[in-house]
């Protein structure tokens, strides 16, 4: 695989995953692009490139950074993603099952401080 094939294949692996990340499905996706569906399919499985346009508004559509989807960076826009999925999946939960959910996290962070 050549080297601009790689860095392809790496950005549709990152496009693929944040949009999973966001919740969004292809269709979702490209309806919001003004794309059809096939179009999202091709780049995320790295057969279709995709232009610097498309990159900056799929960076704004997942809420990450162009460098995070290109390869530039990588810890703080993944951290970012799982606090996103993580808020979302919070939302689906009733109240008192996010206070339980605290209540756990409260004590798993006081047994870290024995440690």
């Amino acid at each position: 695989m050549g080297k601009s094939a790689n860095m392809m294949a790496k950005i549709a692996y990152k496009l693929k995953l944040a949009r999973e990340m966001a919740g969004l499905s292809q269709n979702q996706v490209a309806k919001i692009m003004d794309l059809k569906r096939p179009a999202i399919s091709e780049i995320e499985a790295g057969r279709r490139k995709v232009s610097a346009e498309e990159v900056a508004e799929l960076s704004r559509i997942y809420s990450v950074s162009v460098n995070w989807l290109i390869g530039k960076s990588e810890e703080e826009d993944e951290n970012q993603i799982r606090m996103g999925l993580a808020a979302r999946e919070l939302s689906k939960l009733k109240p008192q099952d996010v206070d339980r959910l605290l209540k756990i996290l409260s004590a798993l962070r006081h047994k870290g401080d024995d440690n």
